[in-house]
């Protein structure tokens, strides 16, 4: 029997997977069928995950959602900082002019 993931492709050593419930994502390391259920062990968490719950991508995905985690994590420290910059303006009345 092969092994397919929840979007029906094949499943194999050394394939880049992500197991959807959680977004674990690494390479498979080992894949078995029991009891007529597809199952693939990951090498970093060395655990068993059923392929129902788990799709294939390749690593130029991989690097993609990567840049664009980096990308996000970039501008909340800009608007951290912005923030941080905003609160130390003084907004007294004493800085105010009359328009007119």
């Amino acid at each position: 029997m092969e092994v397919k993931d929840l979007r029906g492709k094949p499943v194999t050593v050394g394939s880049q997977v992500r197991y959807s419930r959680t977004g674990t994502s690494g390479e498979v390391s080992a894949v078995k069928v029991a009891d007529k259920q597809g199952w693939v062990k990951m090498n970093d968490s060395d655990l068993w995950y059923n392929t129902e719950y788990v799709e294939v991508f390749d690593k130029s995905e991989s690097q993609r959602t990567r840049k664009t985690k980096d990308e996000a994590e970039d501008a909340i420290d800009k608007a951290k900082k912005l923030r941080k910059d905003l609160q130390d303006v003084d907004m007294s009345a004493e800085l105010c002019d009359g328009g007119g």
